[in-house]
C-alpha cells in the first residue's frame, strides 16, 4: 500500500476538483437564473404594453430573491465543510509526522488528537447543518 501522505494528498486533490466542478455549475445556473428572468422581464414589457395592465404578483419576486440568496449561502455552507474536510486530511498528515517521524507520540496523541476530535465534531455538525438548509432551499425552489 502507498504512502498514506501520498493517498492523503491525491485524495485532497480529487476533492478540490469536484468542488470546483460544483462551484462552477453553480455559478453558471445562477447565471442562466439571472438571463432566464431577464428574458421573462423583456417579454413581460412587450405584453403589458398590448394587454391591459394585470395586477403584478409581489409576493413571486422576494421568493425568488430570497432563494437565490439562499442558495448562495448553501454554497458557502458547502465551502466551509470542504475546508473543514482538508483540515482533517492535514491533521492526519501532521500527526503521521509527527509520531513516525519525529517520534513525539505524546504530542500527537494529545495535541493532535484534541484538535482532530474538534475538527471532526465541526465536520458532522456542518454536514448536518448543509442538509437541512438543502432541504429548505428544495422548499423555496417549490414555492418559487
Amino acid at each position: 500500500m502507498g504512502d498514506p501522505r501520498n493517498v492523503a494528498h491525491a485524495k485532497k486533490v480529487t476533492q478540490e476538483k469536484q468542488h470546483k466542478a460544483k462551484h462552477s455549475q453553480a455559478t453558471r445556473a445562477r447565471q442562466l437564473g439571472k438571463k432566464a428572468q431577464i428574458e421573462e422581464t423583456k417579454s413581460a414589457g412587450t405584453e403589458q404594453s398590448t394587454a391591459p395592465k394585470p395586477e403584478p404578483e409581489k409576493p413571486a419576486q422576494p421568493d425568488s430573491s430570497k432563494l437565490e440568496k439562499s442558495l448562495a449561502v448553501l454554497s458557502n455552507l458547502k465551502d466551509l465543510e470542504f475546508h473543514s474536510r482538508a483540515n482533517i486530511e492535514k491533521l492526519a498528515e501532521l500527526s503521521l509526522t509527527i509520531e513516525e517521524e519525529l517520534k513525539q507520540k505524546a504530542f500527537a496523541e494529545a495535541m493532535i488528537g484534541a484538535v482532530y476530535g474538534a475538527q471532526d465534531a465541526f465536520q458532522s455538525k456542518i454536514l448536518e447543518l448543509i442538509g437541512a438548509y438543502e432541504t429548505e432551499c428544495t422548499r423555496l425552489s417549490g414555492s418559487a
